[in-house]
């Protein structure tokens, strides 16, 4: 949406360029015309899957290995709607002149069973339900007349109607997505306080919330995932990051919450991980940008339980790879999406954020969901719609995962008021009349009905070999709840490990990145009653077997794997072994790394240690120990590993 100047920017020159920086999508508060009705679904629909989800590779699934492609509305208005300025009670203060009351939209219209009837027609399967940090914490009960289609739900507080419509939602078959969109219960955009995730409240406090969140829904397996924040972006003073290991290091932040949900709240939610929005100040000749999740492809993220990371993207046509979608002040020279031709928005996506999805086999792969995008009913500029028609054939042609913004709104009211967004693909009048696109007339409704029939993976999953990273780079990064049990296993040292089930195949010479895999089976190697046991000398080297003359090795026992290691500083001070299920070969070969890397042809897993030598067994080896050196001239960093045959 494009940002208005807030009047709390006053005459700060700053402030009012920053104002271009954009959040959630939306647009202008016109009424709409009306679409064609969409056709049949083809795929999972709602109500014919069985929870939790989870992922294989770069699709979702439900508990019985079957593709779910998430098709998605975003039903907001309890992230709230007021717009920084003006009187909070009047709906002329609120986006598009709705006013939410923080609350999903239209429950002052229609019945919730009628609501849901038109989410089915649309062919959606799922719900991106926004939620703030406010509405948690609210107390007072919603005006009786904000849920006067509803009657049942007067006298409750927003966070119980919340409570109220996932639970109609779910036993209409739907999955729920919640998705912390705000802090304050205030419609988006630029400097509006939700620039990022720790913007008014601590990481710990943000934790937090999502902690209660996620318990609160745990007994109902049809909420799904927790979208863990909306759109980072840059502040008046700082950006925020991926990687820095500071206050604001999104990419850590998000490892957190999410190792946070898995232990204490719900292991079986999907953890939906967006890229950053926006970067740097919108000036030309200045730094600035839309990352998404080019950061990943360098540094992902790995789950202490594996199998739920999702990664996420918005796109929006009048925003750009550089440009903040501002118009006059704070616009900058860069094209738009909009702007590119179909082979070039192409590209672009790709670079941005489809990558995540399309490069299989990688330590950063895993689904990815188009979470937001969209466009006026009343859009009548051709590269607009051009571009709409472009990003949906992509995400049509790629079988992505999409949630598409707005799903609901306001349209004009009986007394022919302006009010309502036209953004939304149903809109209901103050009688619930409604019109949009399943209602004719909408110029939206061929490219929606195209990407939500068009041809599709359907069925079973097979299981697919996973692949992810470890990183020391701040901080210990135990990922495995067997190596947690154990403590502090090498006290005063940056620990690893891999998550359980897979096995340590790669490391890197310095920084104290690895790569974790399960491949070639995507069978869990481990003795099910087995202790990690850790590794600070060389007492389980074979006489003979001197596979790294003249340096230090950490060898695992036999019929042991390596799964963690431990570093100080720079040098290499324990290993972590696992013991197998199975037999494990003997021998092997020595992968040295200490002047290069040594890695298999065609470099499964991706570039893990980006920058930095590394080496890494086949994926049909395990390593079975590492060998470094303290003398003059080395730093004890790892230098090689022994790589054997798994049998």
């Amino acid at each position: 949406m494009k940002s208005p100047v807030r009047a709390a920017c006053g005459a700060l020159a700053l402030c009012l360029v920053l104002m271009g920086i954009t959040a959630s999508g939306a647009g202008a508060a016109a009424v709409a015309p009306a679409a064609v009705p969409a056709a049949a679904t083809p795929g999972t629909s709602a109500g014919s899957w069985t929870a939790p989800l989870s992922t294989r590779g770069r699709y979702v699934v439900d508990a019985d290995g079957i593709r779910f492609r998430l098709k998605a509305g975003n039903w907001d208005g309890a992230q709230g709607s007021w717009s920084g300025s003006g009187d909070s009670n009047e709906a002329s203060s609120h986006h598009s002149g709705q006013n939410s009351h923080g609350i999903p939209l239209g429950l002052d219209r229609v019945a919730l069973p009628a609501l849901l009837a038109d989410f089915h027609r649309l062919g959606l399967n799922s719900i991106r339900l926004p939620f703030s940090n406010e509405m948690i914490r609210g107390t007072a009960p919603v005006p009786d007349a904000a849920v006067a289609a509803n009657p049942r739900l007067r006298g409750k507080t927003p966070l119980q109607i919340f409570d109220a419509v996932i639970a109609a939602l779910t036993a209409d078959g739907f999955a729920v997505i919640l998705n912390n969109h705000t802090y304050t219960t205030r419609w988006c955009c630029g400097l509006d306080g939700n620039e990022r995730w720790n913007s008014h409240q601590s990481t710990r406090q943000w934790a937090d919330d999502w902690v209660f969140m996620a318990r609160r829904y745990r007994d109902n397996a049809r909420v799904v995932g927790a979208d863990l924040y909306n759109e980072v972006r840059r502040d008046v003073w700082n950006d925020p990051n991926w990687g820095l290991g500071d206050d604001h290091d999104w990419q850590a932040a998000a490892q957190e919450a999410a190792d946070r949900i898995q232990t204490e709240a719900n292991p079986r939610l999907l953890l939906i991980v967006e890229g950053i929005n926006w970067t740097g100040l919108p000036v030309d000749g200045l730094p600035h940008g839309r990352p998404t999740l080019t950061p990943a492809r360098t540094l992902s993220h790995t789950l202490l339980v594996s199998g739920k990371l999702v990664y996420s993207a918005h796109f929006y046509g009048y925003t750009g790879p550089h440009h903040s979608g501002a118009t006059g002040l704070g616009e900058t020279s860069d094209p738009r999406y909009q702007d590119l031709s179909r082979e070039q928005l192409r590209t672009v996506l790709h670079d941005q954020a489809f990558f995540v999805s399309q490069e299989t086999g990688q330590h950063f792969t895993a689904p990815l969901w188009i979470s937001e995008f969209g466009v006026g009913a009343d859009e009548q500029g051709a590269a607009a719609r051009t571009w709409y028609g472009n990003l949906t054939d992509y995400l049509a042609d790629t079988d992505t995962d999409f949630a598409s913004w707005p799903l609901v709104g306001w349209s004009t009211d009986g007394q022919g008021r302006p009010g309502g967004d036209s953004w939304a693909l149903l809109r209901y009048d103050n009688t619930g009349k409604r019109t949009g696109i399943l209602d004719g007339g909408d110029w939206r409704a061929t490219a929606w009905n195209r990407l939500t029939t068009a041809p599709q993976k359907t069925g079973p999953v097979p299981r697919t070999p996973a692949w992810h990273m470890l990183t020391l780079d701040h901080r210990d990064f135990v990922q495995s709840l067997t190596a947690r049990a154990l403590g502090d296993w090498d006290n005063g040292a940056r620990k690893a490990a891999c998550p359980d089930g897979e096995r340590l195949i790669g490391i890197g010479h310095t920084q104290g990145r690895g790569l974790c895999t399960d491949a070639p089976t995507a069978r869990d190697l481990r003795r099910p009653d087995g202790v990690p046991q850790v590794v600070r000398d060389e007492r389980y080297v074979p006489a003979g077997g001197d596979w790294a003359p003249g340096y230090s090795k950490l060898q695992c026992p036999e019929g042991h794997f390596l799964t963690g290691y431990s570093l100080r500083g720079e040098r290499v001070s324990a290993a972590l072994c696992m013991p197998a299920r199975n037999p494990l070969g003997t021998g092997g070969t020595t992968v040295w790394f200490d002047r290069g890397d040594h890695r298999p042809s065609g470099d499964p897993g991706g570039e893990f240690a980006y920058g930095r030598f590394k080496g890494q067994c086949a994926s049909d080896t395990y390593a079975a120990g590492i060998a470094y050196t303290n003398r003059l001239g080395h730093q004890g960093t790892p230098d090689a590993l022994l790589c054997r045959p798994l049998s």
